[in-house]
């Protein structure tokens, strides 16, 4: 019992410190949003109802530059279609009634996912994916409104500061620990290559999702390194 009480701490601490680390990136959509012209409750409501990092960034610059609902909302969309892949990986962790399932799903994002995939039972990952789903949520939220109301004449002081690297940081640091097999530094090696070759010629977000084809090459890789 005591193991388990030590090993849900830990996890606990890990959810809440990457809370903190995405924080920063709430403030800075918060102060993006009232560049887009966005009131505080519009923000809000985008952190509280998209809650995906990444797409309401890529929607709400699309506003801010002049684009159209429709080309926000696609952009939108095309971010978050990788949480597709992060269901399929939580699923059997995260089982339940429709109404359970359909609420644990708001807060399928990266980090919740990382933590809660890290684990080793489904309880500990179910564990793991609700405190950093949670904590990613509140401290997003909170930072957005004070992005709206503190940080709207910033301009670029959050990529001055390099605040603008903790998320990714904090993602490679939750996701290390997975590369210990071949098989998975083979599938990250091809995804990095295939993002970094497209990030000059598509728009933003595209090079993410293509990376994820890397898996395709995983079962012809396997079946060489068996044959030889």
């Amino acid at each position: 019992m005591s193991e388990l009480v030590t090993v849900r701490r830990k996890i606990r601490i890990q959810a809440i410190s990457v809370g903190l680390a995405v924080a920063p990136f709430g403030a800075a959509f918060g102060a993006l949003c009232t560049e887009a012209g966005l009131g505080t409750w519009e923000a809000l409501g985008f952190s509280s109802f998209v809650f995906g990092g990444s797409s309401q960034f890529a929607a709400v610059t699309v506003l801010a530059e002049g684009g159209t609902i429709v080309a926000a909302v696609i952009a939108g969309l095309l971010l978050n279609l990788r949480s597709l892949a992060f269901g399929v990986a939580m699923a059997p962790s995260l089982r339940g009634s429709l109404l359970w399932r359909a609420l644990t799903s708001q807060l399928m994002i990266d980090e919740a996912t990382a933590v809660g995939s890290s684990q080793q039972s489904h309880a500990l990952r179910r564990y793991g994916y609700l405190w950093a789903g949670f904590s990613v949520f509140i401290f997003w939220n909170f930072m957005t409104w004070v992005g709206v109301a503190l940080l709207s004449g910033a301009g670029t002081l959050i990529e001055d500061l390099g605040i603008d690297a903790t998320i990714p940081a904090a993602f490679l640091g939750l996701v290390w620990p997975k590369l210990s097999s071949r098989e998975h530094q083979v599938v990250a090696g091809i995804g990095a290559v295939v993002a970094f070759l497209l990030v000059p010629v598509v728009p933003p977000g595209i090079p993410v999702i293509a990376a994820a084809s890397a898996v395709l090459f995983l079962r012809p890789w396997k079946e060489q390194v068996n044959h030889e």
